[in-house]
Formats: C-alpha cells, sequence, structure tokens
C-alpha cells in the first residue's frame, strides 16, 4: 500500500467515524445507551473474527502463551470502551452531534496530561496550553454566555476520560500481545457482554426497538467498530505519523459536516470560533512533538 493509499484510507475512517455521531443520536429513537452500544460492538467482534482467529492462531504458536495478566489486560480495556461509549451514547440523547464530535475529541490532550499523572511520563510542552484552549473552546462552543454547559455536553466530556485511559492502555496491552486484532475482538466482546448485561438490568429490551435501531446498528458495528478500526490499524501502517494524526483528527469536523447537513446543527460565531480553537489544539498537541523530534534528528 502506497503513502497516499494510506492516507485515504485513514480519510475514511476519519468520515466513518464522524458520520458515525448522526448514527447513534438516530438509534436513540429505538434502543437505550446500554443495549446500543452493546449489540453493535459484539457486531463489531464478529466482523474482526476472522482477523483475530489469525492472530489468536500465530500466538498459539509462540513459545510464551497468554498469561492471566494479558487477559485482566484485553478485560480492562473492554471495561474502558464500556464507558466511554455508553457515557459518549447518553451524552448525544442531550446535546448536537457537533458538540458531541468535538467534545469526545477532548481525550487528545487528555492523553499527555494522564500519561503524567499515572504513569509519570512528563509531556511535551504543548500540552499545558492546548488543554487551556481546549477548556477555553469547549466553554465556547457550549455556550460561552450561559456559564453552565448542558447535561449532555457533559456526559460526552466525560467519555474523553475514558477513551484517554483507553488510548492510554490499549497501546501496552497490544505489545505485550503483538496481536492487535485479537485485542481488539477481545475488548469488544467484553464491552458488548458488559453492556448488554448492565441493559438486561436498567433498560427495556424490545425487539420493536432494536428493529428501529437496526440502521444505526448495522452502521455502527459493522462500519465504525469493525471496519474503521480495521481501517485505522491497516493505514497507520503505512502512513506518515504526522499525516495519520492530521486525518484522524477530521472525525470532528465530519461530525460538523453531517450534524449540519442531515441533523439540523447549527452554532453561533463563538460556538463556530470554539470549534476552531478545540481542532486547532488537537493538531497542535498531536504535531508540535513530532516537529520537534524532527528537528532534532536532522541536527543530529
Amino acid at each position: 500500500m502506497t503513502r497516499t493509499q494510506a492516507n485515504l484510507l485513514l480519510l475514511f475512517v476519519a468520515l466513518v467515524w464522524g458520520s458515525a455521531f448522526v448514527a447513534q443520536a438516530h438509534a436513540n429513537a429505538g434502543v437505550e445507551p446500554y443495549t446500543f452500544t452493546g449489540i453493535r460492538f459484539l457486531l463489531g467482534a464478529c466482523i474482526i473474527a476472522p482477523l483475530a482467529w489469525r492472530d489468536y492462531r500465530a500466538v498459539s504458536r509462540r513459545d510464551s502463551p497468554l498469561v492471566r495478566r494479558d487477559v485482566l489486560g484485553v478485560v480492562l480495556l473492554g471495561l474502558l470502551l464500556t464507558l466511554g461509549a455508553v457515557f459518549q451514547q447518553i451524552g448525544i440523547t442531550g446535546t448536537t452531534v457537533t458538540n458531541a464530535g468535538f467534545l469526545t475529541a477532548l481525550y487528545v490532550p487528555l492523553v499527555p496530561l494522564l500519561s503524567w499523572l499515572i504513569l509519570r511520563a512528563r509531556p511535551h510542552w504543548s500540552v499545558w496550553p492546548t488543554s487551556v484552549g481546549c477548556l477555553l473552546g469547549t466553554w465556547m462552543l457550549s455556550g460561552a454566555g450561559h456559564v453552565a454547559i448542558g447535561t449532555g455536553d457533559l456526559w460526552v466530556i466525560a467519555s474523553s476520560v475514558f477513551w484517554a485511559l483507553h488510548v492510554l492502555l490499549v497501546g501496552r496491552v497490544a505489545d505485550r500481545f503483538a496481536a492487535p486484532f485479537l485485542v481488539a475482538a477481545g475488548q469488544f466482546v467484553v464491552c458488548g457482554v458488559a453492556s448488554l448485561g448492565w441493559a438486561l438490568l436498567t433498560e427495556t429490551i424490545t425487539l420493536e426497538g432494536i428493529r428501529l435501531a437496526t440502521v444505526p446498528i448495522l452502521y455502527t458495528g459493522i462500519l465504525s467498530v469493525g471496519f474503521a478500526y480495521t481501517g485505522q490499524v491497516v493505514g497507520q501502517r503505512y502512513a506518515d505519523a504526522a499525516d495519520a494524526a492530521i486525518i484522524l483528527s477530521a472525525e470532528t469536523l465530519f461530525a460538523a459536516m453531517f450534524g449540519f447537513l442531515l441533523m439540523g446543527d447549527r452554532l453561533n460565531a463563538v460556538g463556530v470560533a470554539g470549534c476552531v480553537l478545540i481542532f486547532a489544539c488537537i493538531l497542535a498537541v498531536q504535531m508540535m512533538p513530532m516537529i520537534e523530534a524532527r528537528r532534532a534528528a536532522q541536527q543530529a
């Protein structure tokens, strides 16, 4: 695969993830958050099951088999995925697709901050101004003149914390496995089972509701969870890291675009400025360390 083809694949991934916010909003008319999350992630696990089985066979032939720590790592990833996905889904019921897309992306500057707090890894200097910029942009996006932000916005912001924790830990677990599709399928199964288990206790599940949400479930389960994740894994193997960071960040812009075209989302000038500020901070926190590393390598 060429670099151009990889970039186009990642652009498709960003497009799918951005448009999935619209599907998630429509799903609320048929099923509740835990039910929707459980079904779509189990469907996503089925989609990548052949690749996961291939990884499992490769791992089984190694001299060092999987241990309990590995299994617990996948379970932890699945639970973080559950909390992130469910909180986001709850939030979408009380905010716009545009807000949900940009507020979810707050996980990007949160990752180095949480890495510093949890793993004691010193963050790049760009984390501090971009974090402040994201907070300011969030306030502007969610209603700068009203002091308080909406309940739906708060749920989505909370989900970004779990997405950040997931991103922080998924690399460590995947590195131990050296089997990315097995890790992905495992965490999808944990997320699906945990979500549906809680849904049986707290939500009303009906066949009519599932029928009404069939299209959103299929779209997010097959494309967003199954194919888009696989496309990201494949694309980032061949794309430049800087290219991938910029292209995948476009998920927020696609969410705003689809929210405008399909959901009637409208922002005032302050809200638009907040979106621009958040997006600029997301790009900066990803790009600045790469730029400085390249300069240092060239000087060396």
